[in-house]
């Protein structure tokens, strides 16, 4: 599959649609029998808070992947993406009700890097309960 946005088509300041994820301790435990991830802080509501967490907190890898799913969305290309980045400022809190917690991105493109090899910077923001839960949240990304 190739990138189907073009490098002509896009300037820095280009907004890309903005998405939700809703994550839910159903959601938690499909993640850890995917990734191998059991820690109990991913499932387990006592020893998270006897570790210090408000609650269960979402995997940082399952956040990293919500959030780059914006950029892989846009792009129309998961192998577009050629490098990405972030550091985690805050956990995702997944209280155990219906609702869950839900992670917000917005983002935009930062900069064009590269004519010759048609790449951009874009710039991630990952919102969850109102507090930034990604900082430096970056994707280099190979367009057509």
């Amino acid at each position: 599959m190739a990138a189907t946005r073009r490098y002509a088509d896009v300037e820095p300041g280009t907004e890309l649609p903005v998405r939700t994820f809703p994550v839910t301790r159903e959601t938690l435990v499909r993640y850890a029998g995917a990734s191998g991830d059991f820690n109990p802080i991913h499932w387990n509501e006592r020893f998270a808070r006897e570790v210090g967490l408000p609650d269960v907190i979402a995997h940082g890898m399952f956040t990293m992947a919500s959030a780059v799913r914006v950029v892989t969305d846009w792009v129309g290309d998961p192998g577009a993406v050629v490098e990405y980045g972030v550091r985690f400022t805050k956990p995702v809190v997944v209280p155990d009700d219906v609702e869950g917690a839900v992670i917000e991105v917005s983002a935009k493109v930062g900069a064009k890097l590269d004519d010759e090899a048609r790449t951009v910077r874009v710039d991630l923001t990952a919102t969850s309960a109102g507090q930034k839960v990604l900082g430096m949240a970056r994707a280099v990304v190979r367009l057509a």
